[in-house]
């Protein structure tokens, strides 16, 4: 190979940096543009970005990112909350993991005499779906709660949920009551539940029907149709109860609670005996 005159050796090595640096900068500037504030950015996620492990780290060496646990960074200075981690689980590492229950209600505003102030978190994924570790080393401004399971398809009757700059799934009002009398373990839990359906007169049937049709848990469909008869919201009528499929067999929810023959079921005496309020 010709050997390059000293002259054009400099030009091809100060255009050949020069092309390195242009090159350097603009993939962090795609990187922070690509960044959602008060998120977590993943080191697998990067990677399949084309993001090396060594890049990654020169730009926490220049403190443009810090870390955020194993396997996770932020950007420097930012403050993150656990709807930012959740943001990051969807998008980023395939996880169903959802804020659910009376969390999601209490979201979407459906939740108004509820106080849950520094209550728990409800975050619900499918079954064996494990957190990131980083997302369960850090101490977030709430306790978490997080259950697993597949009594419901991980991604039907899910909603839309804002939060600054970015928006994350979160269970609709017809899902989340179904996985809040899934996590129903007392008399006093059942009665909340009723009382966070008495607030919810306005469900679309369609979407109702379908949640019920899918759902895996006879004892949840047969308290929620219980529950639902008793309170009887307009939409009530709309549902085709025999293509919801109750099961065989007595289930119990309490011992000498009440038992309700049409749905073969015992429910606590205060749920029984338990009157709402005169509906619109």
């Amino acid at each position: 190979m010709k050997k390059l005159p000293v002259n054009s050796e400099k030009v091809y090595f100060n255009s050949y940096f020069s092309t390195m640096s242009t090159r350097n900068r603009s993939k962090i500037n795609q990187l922070l543009a690509l960044t959602k504030p008060g998120t977590v950015l993943t080191s697998a996620w990067l990677v399949r970005q084309g993001y090396s492990l060594d890049l990654l780290q020169k730009y926490k060496n220049s403190h443009w990112f810090a870390s955020f646990g194993n396997g996770a960074m932020i950007r420097t200075g930012d403050t993150v909350t656990y709807f930012g981690a959740v943001y990051s689980m969807q998008n980023y590492t395939g996880l169903s993991a959802h804020p659910g229950g009376k969390t999601a209600l209490a979201l979407l505003g459906r939740a108004h005499f509820l106080n849950l102030g520094n209550q728990p978190v409800t975050l619900i994924g499918t079954s064996n779906e494990k957190l990131p570790r980083w997302f369960n080393k850090h101490v977030w401004d709430q306790p978490i709660n997080y259950h697993t399971t597949s009594f419901l398809p991980p991604d039907y009757g899910l909603s839309d949920y804002e939060v600054s700059g970015f928006t994350i799934k979160v269970s609709s009002a017809a899902r989340a009551i179904l996985e809040e009398l899934l996590l129903a373990e007392t008399a006093s839990d059942l009665l909340e539940c009723y009382q966070l359906l008495e607030n919810l007169s306005d469900l679309r049937p369609q979407s109702m029907q379908q949640l019920l049709e899918f759902c895996q848990s006879v004892k949840v469909k047969r308290m929620f149709v219980y529950m639902a008869e008793k309170i009887h919201h307009q939409w009530f009528d709309l549902l085709d109860l025999t293509k919801i499929e109750l099961g065989s067999g007595k289930r119990s929810f309490v011992k000498n609670g009440v038992y309700i023959s049409r749905y073969q079921i015992t429910v606590p005496k205060e749920l029984a005996n338990y009157d709402s309020p005169d509906l619109p």
